[in-house]
């Protein structure tokens, strides 16, 4: 119920400054994140001393907040994706052994590629993709992977309002990098996060044959061999659907685009 002069909820509230920190960011000033939360610093103050309560989040000298270890509990033990990571890892660091490079496992977030997992290695090249971190689909060849492999109204959806804040791409590109991933069954994209780097990336189906994660790899653009890469990822894929048929007694797992 909305209850404030500009019509927000407490829950909305809460949201915002849960949702303040930015990627990679543990610790603001108070005063920072009732700026960032968009909201008076009073009420600001409130909130994060009723979620402190609850260890949601932790108040620290001078001022400061950090999230709390009690929202990281109830994120991880509840999590949608926790059944997915436990099938993948095993596979994930098989292929890490066998390529030596790092191995990331995404799932589909709105128009986001959401990542889960990342297996690095020492001297690996250079991965930008975060546990928890988000890529715009067409710049992560995970992105373009789990988008290939979503319904037609929902590529469409996708397509119709994308925009790319570069400049360098339009919906018919992106359409296009999308109908090559298909037909290829695999997703490909070189130095556009990088310009060092080469990603691949397969698409994770379930029972179902839905898409709802991708298994991807990034290496450096002088390593980049088909041949060496596309088997390890296609049967670690496979297996990877085969544990999540196994643990259906947990629930299924889907990505989100196809709620939006």
């Amino acid at each position: 119920m909305a209850n404030s002069a500009s019509g927000d909820s407490v829950v909305d509230r809460v949201v915002r400054v849960v949702g303040a920190f930015p990627e990679g960011v543990t610790v603001l000033q108070l005063s920072d994140l009732a700026a960032r939360a968009q909201l008076p610093l009073t009420t600001a103050h409130r909130l994060v001393r009723q979620l402190a309560a609850h260890g949601l989040l932790e108040l620290g000298e001078g001022g400061s907040v950090r999230l709390g270890l009690r929202l990281w509990e109830l994120v991880i033990r509840s999590s949608p994706t926790l059944a997915l990571r436990e099938a993948a890892v095993p596979f994930m660091e098989d292929i890490q052994q066998v390529l030596h490079q790092n191995v990331n496992l995404a799932v589909l977030e709105g128009w986001e590629a959401l990542f889960v997992e990342r297996l690095s290695r020492r001297k690996s090249v250079a991965n930008r993709a975060q546990v928890a971190g988000r890529m715009p689909v067409h710049v992560s060849s995970a992105g373009l992977a789990l988008m290939a492999g979503q319904p037609p109204a929902v590529q469409a959806d996708y397509l119709r309002q994308f925009r790319d804040p570069a400049g360098k791409l339009g919906p018919d590109d992106v359409r296009s990098l999308l109908e090559e991933t298909a037909d290829q069954g695999f997703a490909q994209l070189a130095g556009v996060v990088d310009p060092n780097t080469w990603g691949i990336a397969v698409q994770v189906r379930d029972a179902r044959k839905r898409t709802v994660a991708a298994l991807g790899v990034v290496v450096p653009l002088f390593e980049m061999r088909f041949q060496s890469l596309l088997p390890p990822l296609q049967t670690a894929a496979r297996g990877i659907m085969r544990q999540l048929q196994n643990a259906n007694e947990a629930g299924p797992f889907y990505s989100t685009a196809s709620s939006l």
